[in-house]
């Protein structure tokens, strides 16, 4: 059933969503956490599409191909989900967007889709080779997540398509990860720089390297040439293997009131040894 007026619809089915956005253009509101603090008014504007109360837009389901993830799951809930390490930075990055109310109503879809370069779900699920599943009444479609988010604010998303979910294969459930942000203040702050690695090792030695930065450039970016430096290292020299060039090779760091563009470059080069470390100490060889 579908609560709804003129402006407002808050429909309980995704057919009848779907329907709606083909109708003609509207605003969707998930958690709000973003759309209402972007608005100078005191009401949002219309029409808007209430997605909150959509059945099975939410939670966690795995399976043989991977994790699907519902674009209205909250930060709350994927924090405190059991998974395993490979979605720890994930886990980690849900621990500090925001306060405990925004955790409590922000989505994971909401944070894609706003498509902020300091979106701290994107280094994450980058790392991860996440897929996002988009919907309309033409049918179901998947895009890998680079190439969803377009730039600042602007992502692949047609206007009568919702995104429905994010997919991660079952081969990126392997290894440790870790989630590293860099701001003014530990807690409630847009990140200067963040980062998010995920690393599979084998006798002492990387045999699997992903490695994502954020809030550098205007969208969240994979590093090659770092993660090819990786491949064979031993744990120990891990971070010696992450330079300043390879890192820049990748990012097209910003300029603004958080911090210059050569600060970014050396923070994310400082964070990045942090997050391999975190993600993968030190071993002996078995």
């Amino acid at each position: 059933m579908t609560e709804a007026t003129s402006d407002y619809a808050r429909p309980t089915a995704l057919p009848e969503a779907l329907a709606l956005l083909a109708a003609g253009p509207r605003t969707v509101l998930a958690g709000g956490t973003d759309l209402y603090p972007a608005t100078q008014a005191q009401r949002l504007a219309g029409p808007l599409l209430d997605i909150s109360a959509l059945d099975g837009l939410a939670g966690l389901v795995a399976g043989p191909e991977g994790l699907r993830i519902g674009a209205g799951t909250t930060w709350t809930t994927l924090a405190e989900a059991d998974l395993p390490p490979a979605l720890a930075a994930l886990q980690q990055a849900a621990l500090v967007v925001g306060g405990r109310q925004i955790q409590n109503a922000g989505t994971l879809g909401g944070n894609l889709c706003n498509a902020s370069p300091a979106a701290d779900g994107m280094p994450p699920l980058l790392v991860l080779g996440a897929e996002v599943e988009l919907a309309s009444v033409r049918g179901v479609r998947r895009l890998p997540l680079e190439q969803f988010v377009l730039g600042v604010r602007k992502t692949a998303l047609a206007p009568d398509e919702l995104l429905t979910a994010v997919h991660i294969p079952a081969a990126a459930l392997a290894g440790t990860s870790s989630f590293v942000k860099l701001g003014a203040r530990a807690y409630l702050v847009i990140s200067i720089a963040m980062v998010a690695v995920r690393i599979v090792a084998d006798r002492g030695r990387v045999v699997e390297a992903a490695l994502a930065v954020g809030a550098c450039s205007a969208v969240a970016r994979r590093l090659p040439q770092v993660e090819a430096a990786l491949i064979g290292a031993p744990l120990s020299e891990m971070g010696a293997r992450i330079t300043g060039a390879d890192v820049a090779a990748a990012l097209s760091p910003i300029a603004d009131i958080r911090g210059t563009a050569d600060y970014r470059l050396d923070a994310a080069c400082v964070l990045l040894r942090r997050a391999v470390a975190q993600a993968l100490p030190l071993e002996e060889p078995a």
